[in-house]
């Protein structure tokens, strides 16, 4: 199916915010705005949102790409992807006016953009599902976490590993005594922690709760060699809140395994896109 792209601007609190609208030629009932992540805009990483947009609206969905304010083309200053959610709004608020025949609206963010979306979408009940891709929460010890759960325990049931021990190629005290480094990081952070109010929650819970706040679909795609991907996974996922929610929505996890954070090569971001473009037709 064919498609336009239009430049456009709207406003956004007295600001004026630069986007590209990929109308069909005959518009879906169901459109979607790419949340940009930081530092990045409208076009993406490797013209990711660019290629995205396209590919969705080519099978008759309406995308609206953006800058936030302070980004990109658009007017203001910069802020952090923890308080755009008056951008986001803007931006699905012109989308559906733009485009009269979207009944259904979701939202798309890769990194901090996905993080952006779980603030904004807490308690919404007007949007049909959200797509969150290696959602972004580094802190205090998401790094930690994540080594311990994938590099240690991958380094463990590697057989290079082994045969670097037996043939006196590896330093055995010197790995152990990065992995006891790594467990004694975590277990100061966690007891102190509990003296912490709950202003200074880390990002990763912070994240979290506000995820727990939204009860629409959602469809989480991870990257198999990406570390953002691996903290989230760590610190989020495998909570207890969470693994909550998740049996309390239609939630869908999606692992690509072999892809970078970005979505580097055209094989990584046929996947993610057929993976994107599958999930929003299940509902017909």
């Amino acid at each position: 199916m064919s498609a336009t792209e239009e430049a456009l601007t709207f406003t956004c609190a007295g600001e004026t915010l630069v986007g590209i609208l990929h109308r069909p030629a005959r518009p879906g009932r169901r459109g979607l705005v790419l949340v940009p992540g930081a530092p990045q805009y409208r076009v993406g990483s490797h013209r990711q949102s660019v290629l995205l947009a396209r590919d969705l609206a080519a099978q008759g969905i309406a995308v609206l790409r953006f800058d936030y304010r302070g980004m990109g083309d658009s007017d203001g200053g910069f802020r952090s992807f923890e308080a755009v959610s008056e951008d986001i709004a803007a931006a699905l608020a012109e989308l559906s006016a733009r485009v009269p025949a979207v009944e259904e609206t979701l939202l798309f963010g890769l990194c901090d953009g996905a993080s952006a979306i779980a603030y904004f979408a807490a308690g919404r009940q007007d949007l049909a599902g959200l797509v969150l891709v290696n959602p972004w929460v580094r802190d205090r010890d998401t790094v930690d976490r994540a080594l311990v759960r994938h590099y240690y325990r991958d380094r463990l049931l590697s057989g290079d590993l082994w045969r670097r021990l037996l043939t006196g190629k590896l330093d055995l005290g010197r790995a152990l005594g990065d992995l006891a480094g790594t467990l004694g990081r975590l277990a100061r952070r966690k007891a102190g922690a509990a003296t912490q109010p709950e202003t200074a929650k880390p990002l990763s819970a912070r994240v979290a709760d506000a995820l727990t706040g939204y009860q629409g679909r959602v469809l989480l795609i991870l990257s198999g060699a990406d570390l953002t991907a691996q903290e989230f996974e760590a610190s989020v996922l495998e909570t207890e809140a969470i693994a909550a929610w998740r049996n309390r929505v239609a939630f869908t996890l999606l692992r690509l395994e072999g892809a970078n954070h970005t979505y580097a090569r055209a094989e990584w971001r046929r996947r993610l896109h057929s993976a994107v473009l599958a999930w929003i037709d299940e509902r017909g």
